[in-house]
């Protein structure tokens, strides 16, 4: 993929929600919520401070996020749904 974020932005690729609850039942597509969680595809090169040094991002490039319900915009690269969103969007990284 040819794609690279700009500033403090972040490539995100959804990863499935589970099909099915703990007990048993399995969810149909339309009932299902998106996830919450992703991969990290691909980062920006940082925010510039106010010092004009660039700060680099806390998150690269493989990490799992944990992210918002409605944080970034969708876009198709590739034929493949992905997100970009802001550093500030993600609440955490997934160990």
């Amino acid at each position: 993929m040819k794609f690279r974020p700009l500033h403090d932005r972040v490539l995100v690729k959804r990863l499935d929600a589970e099909e099915k609850t703990a007990g048993g039942i399995i969810i149909p597509d339309t009932a299902k919520e998106k996830p919450m969680q992703g991969e990290v595809i691909a980062v920006g090169s940082g925010v510039r401070g106010e010092d004009g040094k660039i700060v680099a991002l806390d998150v690269k490039a493989g990490d799992r996020i944990l992210f918002g319900k409605w944080s970034g915009t969708e876009v198709k690269i590739d034929g493949e749904d992905l997100l970009i969103m802001k550093e500030s969007d993600i609440l955490g990284i997934l160990a």
